[in-house]
């Protein structure tokens, strides 16, 4: 056996020179085949060598990934060409040692592997060899590219934490914004509308009480035409709730716990405040708040919203099937140590109570007018005791200042870990108790609507709750439920609804009505006899 021509040897002439070659080319990612012109260029330099040493070009394998060269799908399909050819008949064209491999460790492995497949490796930059001196020469390469690789990994990593510390986003634009260049500012985040109305009025719904649960967000931004859907049939994932309510970026700050970058002010525009950033993140903790069914649907908006008057326990609904195929809906309690457990009610019972019931909160005429000058009134006042409000988040913030200059000095002054680190958790509490104040003070006083508007809503949802209720969507439906009623409503299957439990609004126009009587015709003073 001869030694192999590639190695040189007795039998290095035997072997004619090949003829064919094929272009391996490879950038990072997709972001540099949309914005430049790696691969073409690449590929060009590539072909001119081949036009140089004479060779034909059969076949040109392109990556646009980053990774090691077991995952990429071009390198796997020319090695499997290279293998349905002779060994040694066929080169394998690179434009720089770089775009090969990431590492020295994979370079040499990749070597390996197309050495086993029978191809033979060149380069316009390097020349290739198999003799000691040309191998140190081409890990010495390697090994440049990868420190080149790494520092410019480092360098990018280090201006985007800068960045991060001044103030500014570098990750992908969350959902309701988009990068836009800002003079002053560069790559700015702002609201990308109509989503970024979209997503305040999800995460403000959620702290108010509106959406009681994540499954309620999710129902709603499906209904949503303009927001981005994840899925083909119109819905979006979970995850993607989870994420917009975890995130204090929407709150206009910026932090980064794996950079060790704590919360600090944003410069971009906030769609939340923190206090409601704060709501969200003590309801999705606390435990009292059930998640909510995620088969609700417009046939039972009722389920949820009324509890078994025995056990007090949510009913449950569902349709009952006859035996000439038509359909029906019940109610039953599914408790089972209830004595009404699996005792059907028929839907149309519980609609109409609840209809008597939403219809008999309607006030009188005089008692709305009474109540809407009552809101006059008490819209006056807002201003100043926004005014009052603003002084004391002031004092408070002085007051913080204090202490927490207080901490520091008694830090410096003790050598006990343990007290440093219960100083330092204190100081770190303080200086998240200065960040909501501060977002506090900067918060507008402006209401967000005129008080025109506001009478005019409120006049036609406590005029007719109704009305409102029949004619809406299940959205609305659950909104006046939960407007309207402080509790769910109890409902007995032999006397039906108990007396429900009203809302502030409604109780205090209910009191006050019972507490107005006609003056007797001989007026407020005692009689005389």
């Amino acid at each position: 056996m001869g030694a192999d021509p590639r190695r040189g040897g007795p039998m290095a002439g035997v072997m004619a020179k090949p003829k064919k070659a094929v272009i391996y080319a490879r950038v990072s990612g997709a972001k540099q085949v949309r914005e430049g012109d790696g691969l073409a260029s690449q590929e060009n330099r590539c072909r001119e060598y081949a036009t140089y040493k004479d060779y034909d070009v059969i076949e040109v394998f392109k990556d646009d990934m980053s990774g090691k060269f077991e995952r990429r799908p071009a390198m796997d399909r020319m090695l499997a060409f290279l293998r349905l050819h002779p060994k040694g008949s066929v080169v394998v064209i690179i434009d720089d040692i770089s775009r090969f491999a990431r590492d020295v460790q994979a370079h040499i492995s990749l070597r390996q592997t197309l050495s086993d497949a029978g191809g033979i490796l060149e380069s316009p930059s390097i020349e290739f060899g198999e003799d000691s001196d040309s191998r140190l020469v081409e890990h010495m390469l390697a090994s440049v590219a990868q420190h080149q690789r790494e520092k410019n990994a480092e360098q990018t990593s280090n201006r985007m934490k800068g960045r991060m510390m001044n103030g500014y986003s570098v990750f992908s634009a969350p959902v309701g914004y988009t990068y836009k260049k800002t003079k002053g500012h560069g790559k700015l985040l702002t609201p990308d509308e109509p989503v970024a109305s979209i997503v305040k009025e999800a995460l403000e719904g959620y702290a108010s009480g509106r959406f009681s649960g994540q499954a309620d967000i999710k129902r709603f931004l499906e209904a949503q035409p303009e927001f981005p859907k994840d899925l083909p049939n119109g819905q979006i994932r979970q995850q993607k709730v989870t994420d917009m309510l975890n995130r204090v970026i929407y709150a206009g700050y910026i932090e980064h716990e794996p950079w060790g970058i704590t919360r600090r002010k944003g410069h971009h525009q906030a769609l939340i405040s923190l206090e409601t950033h704060q709501t969200i993140q003590e309801r999705r903790n606390s435990k009292g708040i059930a998640a909510k069914r995620p088969d609700i649907n417009k046939d039972f908006p009722l389920r949820g919203s009324v509890n078994c008057a025995c056990c007090d326990k949510p009913m449950t609904a569902y349709w009952s099937r006859s035996a000439t195929g038509k359909r029906y809906p019940y109610y039953n309690c599914q408790t089972r140590d209830c004595s009404e457990y699996r005792k059907s009610i028929r839907a149309e019972k519980i609609d109409t109570g609840f209809e008597d019931i939403l219809r008999a909160m309607t006030p009188s005429k005089n008692m709305l007018d009474i109540a809407m000058s009552m809101l006059k009134d008490a819209w006056d006042q807002r201003g100043d005791q926004a005014k009052q409000a603003k002084a004391e988040f002031r004092r408070q913030h002085k007051e913080l200042d204090k202490q927490q200059d207080a901490l520091v000095e008694r830090m410096v002054e003790t050598s006990n870990p343990k007290v440093m680190a219960a100083l330092e958790s204190k100081i770190a509490k303080l200086e998240e108790d200065k960040l909501l104040l501060t977002d506090k003070l900067s918060q507008s006083t402006k209401p967000k609507s005129t008080l025109s508007e506001i009478i005019e809503l409120l006049r036609d949802f406590l005029s007719s709750p109704w009305n409102i209720y029949e004619n809406g969507s299940l959205l609305v439906k659950k909104t006046i439920l939960k407007t309207a009623f402080k509790a769910p409503l109890a409902y007995d299957r032999q006397n039906g609804y108990r007396t429900p439990q009203v809302s502030v609004i409604f109780d205090f126009l209910a009191d006050f009505t019972s507490k107005c009587e006609m003056v007797p015709p001989h007026g407020l003073e005692p009689r005389t006899y």
